[in-house]
């Protein structure tokens, strides 16, 4: 059975799709090409281009990019149904008297298809109708005369069944983890003390906790991959999608917003973290440990949680902490906050992510292999790019020049996340970060206002107002 290749080999900076080449059926298949390259082509056309035939295989480019993109056109049940009617009839593969030597040619080549799209979008068979299809095709290929083809058959089936249920596991974690948080606050008024720990108390060394952080950040990037990128593409255009339903099913996998409620989570810890103690000392402490935390994950490559600390730092609350800051060395911090500074399109940033990921092209270990972005600004430019281009061409044909780019930028985040976390799990350091109660945003404009006076009438009356709401108190 072919493997399949890594996603470093998809796609490259000097011609992605250089080496897709025509079929023979493309002539007259409503494809337009342009030095060698795919254009667009109508959807027919273009599905008909996704299914391998005896003397043809689609370049993986293509599988990814249209598998990815053709959810904003038809569901991916409708596509299975297609796709499968395509191998049958085209293929022949339900005439007991079709050529055995020609149904042995082709059949590893709708495997291997098959084997693609499960490893990649494995969310789609959550849908029993493209389960029920791929059982379907697959008993079609296995029941011939090749004892090598049911038990690859079996093994695609029952490694896809396993990723599914290891994605059904994380889900209900998460649920979990999202059901029983709790206000810090609440929990300080009830059970006082329940939460005598800090951050530092539990990781003393910024480094450790920053390879905890990473840890985090890569299972859930991991976790959430193979379905998050399809939501990727839909997220800046829902109207673009089908039909409401096909949005809606999305949302139940809950990837997009598992990612960026850990984003808001992290930089609620760190405003949290700061705000508790009640000594000046305590609170530079605190701050001076987090600037060393962010310097280790940009060290590591880690820019998503280096930008949702720098975030919790320059949360109001925290910054309006001016002894506190008075007393704390902040030139590691300047030189953090310009790293990420969002001006000219997070120019530096950029240059920094380009470098990281450069560095993970040619590294000898794990550690260095290490790029996990900025999530946000990488749903943004995919929103941009989604905005920016018709999905359709005046002439019906769908836009694939535009799914070419959309397809390069999530195969980027995906090359990244195949790199296994270097770091050794500690268990107690990330079920504090996972599960530690964090104030609410009033809560830390409480908390502030109690470490440092308010400073003009109107934080004088929203202090009262919060004491009066918070504390009952007067």
């Amino acid at each position: 059975m072919p493997q399949t290749p890594p996603f470093s080999a998809m796609f490259d900076s000097s011609g992605y799709n250089r080496n897709l080449y025509q079929s023979a059926d493309d002539s007259c298949g409503g494809l337009y090409y342009h030095d060698n390259n795919l254009l667009s082509g109508s959807l027919e056309a273009l599905i008909q281009h996704l299914v391998p035939n005896v003397d043809y295989y689609p370049d993986r480019t293509y599988i990814f990019t249209f598998l990815l993109s053709s959810r904003l056109f038809m569901h991916p049940y409708e596509l299975m149904a297609k796709v499968c009617h395509l191998c049958v009839e085209h293929q022949r593969l339900s005439d007991p008297n079709s050529d055995k030597n020609q149904i042995r040619k082709i059949a590893p080549k709708i495997l291997q298809l098959l084997t693609e799209w499960t490893e990649t979008f494995p969310y789609d068979f959550r849908d029993e109708r493209m389960m029920r299809n791929l059982k379907d095709l697959a008993h079609r290929i296995a029941s011939g005369e090749e004892q090598t083809y049911r038990k690859n058959v079996q093994q695609m089936i029952q490694c896809l069944i396993r990723k599914l249920a290891t994605l059904s596991q994380y889900e209900e974690v998460l649920a979990k983890i999202s059901s029983t948080s709790t206000d810090r606050l609440t929990v300080l008024k009830t059970k006082p003390q329940s939460i005598q720990r800090d951050i530092i108390t539990v990781c003393s060394d910024p480094y450790t906790l920053a390879q905890q952080l990473t840890h985090i950040e890569l299972v859930r990037s991991l976790s959430t991959l193979p379905f998050a990128t399809a939501d990727l593409v839909c997220c800046g255009n829902h109207t673009s999608c089908l039909s409401a339903s096909c949005y809606s099913e999305q949302k139940k996998t809950r990837n997009l917003e598992a990612y960026v409620e850990w984003f808001n989570r992290l930089s609620y810890l760190v405003a949290t973290e700061i705000c508790m103690p009640v000594k000046k000392k305590h609170r530079a402490r605190m701050i001076e440990y987090f600037i060393d935390v962010a310097r280790e994950c940009f060290n590591i490559g880690n820019f998503n949680s280096l930008m949702a600390i720098i975030s919790g730092m320059n949360m109001s609350p925290v910054s309006r902490l001016k002894k506190t800051w008075a007393k704390v060395k902040t030139a590691k911090f300047d030189v953090l906050e310009h790293q990420m500074d969002p001006s000219s399109n997070f120019y530096n940033y950029r240059t920094a992510l380009r470098g990281a990921a450069q560095r993970s092209l040619t590294a000898h270990s794990s550690r260095e292999k290490i790029v996990i972005p900025f999530f946000s600004l990488l749903i943004k430019d995919i929103y941009f790019l989604n905005e920016g281009c018709a999905n359709r061409l005046p002439n019906g044909h769908v836009n694939f020049e535009k799914f070419w780019e959309l397809a390069k930028q999530v195969s980027e985040f995906m090359i990244w996340k195949q790199v296994e976390c270097p770091f050794e799990r500690d268990r107690k350091i990330l079920q504090y970060l996972l599960t530690v109660p964090v104030f609410s945003e009033d809560a830390l404009y409480l908390a502030s206002y109690e470490s440092e006076g308010p400073e003009n009438h109107i934080e004088k009356d929203r202090w009262k107002s919060l004491r009066s709401s918070l504390l009952g108190r007067v």
